[in-house]
């Protein structure tokens, strides 16, 4: 079932749809996970009329298989280790990664958000919306960030993701809104007509738009 959604602002009309009943709270935000969920992130948060902000995850990747995830960075110097993975390498190991991403982390922080300081989570609920999971892997350690910066509530948006993925996570948060989930995933761009590279442009424009 290719090409659903005409492009990430035709989803991100899909996805708040579905998520009318927290327009206008005042103690709800949206984070767009950088920065593919970002433009989307932005249409939620116009139609809820609640705050927008970005939401940089870096991953911890494993030295010699970077996409195997040890554990993974957010704002504020939190840190999230998958203790299974992290376990089975030597401390310098993690130590050189976490500082290599850890540069990254706050130079994509610097970029995207220039002197806005972050939303304060504590206490709130939020939506984190992305774009699409595939694995899943970038969302968990996105939910787990937020409830370690706070967050009382968090709700996991995206407009279509794998039966497998779509299980996992539906046991990390409190609430998961996929409306599309193929058992024949194959990727995330089959279900957009218009799935380019997300540009940090674009991640810019969407935040200053919403403001």
């Amino acid at each position: 079932m290719p090409h659903v959604y005409r492009d990430r602002l035709a989803a991100g009309v899909a996805l708040a749809d579905r998520l009318t009943r927290y327009a206008g709270r005042s103690d709800t935000v949206v984070l767009g996970l950088v920065r593919g969920g970002v433009p989307m992130a932005a249409v939620v948060a116009a139609r809820l009329r609640v705050p927008l902000d970005v939401l940089v995850v870096r991953k911890l990747g494993v030295p010699w298989a970077r996409e195997v995830a040890f554990g993974a960075l957010g704002p504020g110097g939190v840190q999230v280790l998958n203790d299974d993975i992290a376990s089975r390498l030597e401390p310098y190991e993690i130590a050189e990664v976490t500082e290599r991403e850890s540069i990254e982390q706050r130079r994509q922080e610097e970029r995207y958000r220039a002197d806005r300081k972050p939303i304060d989570l504590a206490g709130r609920t939020t939506i984190l919306v992305d774009d699409g999971l595939a694995t899943g892997a970038t969302a968990r350690a996105a939910a787990t960030v937020a409830y370690q910066l706070g967050a009382s509530r968090v709700v996991l948006a995206a407009p279509v993701g794998s039966t497998e993925a779509c299980g996992d996570l539906s046991r990390v948060v409190d609430e998961l809104v996929c409306p599309l989930r193929p058992r024949d995933f194959g990727a995330v761009s089959r279900y957009y007509r218009d799935f380019h590279q997300v540009t940090d442009e674009e991640v810019r424009a969407a935040l200053t738009a919403v403001r």
